[in-house]
């Protein structure tokens, strides 16, 4: 059975105050809920603060990104040997890091490798924009992406990392993919691609999360189907009320199962 995991993505949003705020009106809540892993992923910045605020909690801490070098000469990033200290996940390749940084699938392959050296798990991003799904190109795209950012990592590493599909034109636009539709592509091509690459043994451990317009009122659905094994959230997981309840229908509808 793999643990469903949901992970609030901050994004640029929050000051340390803020954070704090945000982190005690839903710790308790969180805390209580059983049969999900909870992962806030707040700014660099605040990171500290709310590592310190969930210690001794059932809910865990990830960063926003990573470098892939230890330590240099790299104005403005953050290093794994930083991030360990701090946090157990991080997100890697968002289609926000792709859009306006221009991260590559060679560049989030390294970013998951240091990662993953580091004791760092990778929530690895995938996803097709609105131009490339009218095109039908949804499958040639998340294929591609997949693939690049696992090029050369082994099967043991594979099994411990989460992947994220996230269809870009579904990201904050409040017009999430179908729950039918989101499982046929993290069921039949994700999940089916694990199969091949590191064979269905490794395929099935892996947590593959929906993400895009996630909101208490469709969580149901998404995590319902067989393959979706929980959500990457944007907008509601800056709000305690949305976000605890996400949680908790999630772990209403597993438990049902």
């Amino acid at each position: 059975m793999r643990t469903p995991i949901i992970a609030g993505n901050w994004k640029m949003n929050k000051t340390i105050r803020e954070a704090i705020q945000l982190v005690l009106a839903m710790k308790d809540e969180l805390d209580a809920i059983q049969g999900i892993e909870k992962v806030l992923c707040p700014p660099f910045t605040a990171l500290s603060a709310v590592k310190l605020l969930v210690a001794g909690s059932s809910i865990k801490v990830g960063a926003q990104d990573i470098f892939w070098e230890e330590k240099g000469a790299y104005t403005g990033e953050i290093s794994p040997v930083m991030l360990k200290e701090l946090c157990d996940y991080v997100i890697i390749g968002h289609s926000e890091r792709r859009k306006y940084f221009g991260e590559t699938d060679e560049g989030v392959n390294r970013k998951v490798k240091a990662a993953l050296a580091h004791g760092l798990i990778p929530i690895i991003c995938v996803g097709e924009n609105l131009e490339e799904n009218e095109a039908g190109l949804t499958e040639e795209v998340v294929t591609r992406q997949v693939k690049g950012a696992l090029e050369g990592v082994p099967a043991h590493e594979v099994e411990k990392l989460v992947i994220a599909y996230e269809p870009v034109w579904a990201i904050g636009t409040g017009k999430p993919a179908t729950p039918e539709g989101a499982q046929a592509v993290i069921g039949g091509t994700i999940r089916k691609l694990l199969a091949e690459m590191y064979g269905e043994g490794v395929a099935r451990k892996v947590r593959i999360q929906y993400g895009g317009s996630v909101n208490p009122a469709n969580i149901g659905g998404f995590i319902a189907q067989p393959d979706i094994d929980g959500a990457l959230v944007g907008g509601a997981s800056l709000r305690a009320k949305d976000f605890v309840e996400i949680i908790r229908m999630a772990a209403q509808v597993k438990s049902e199962a």
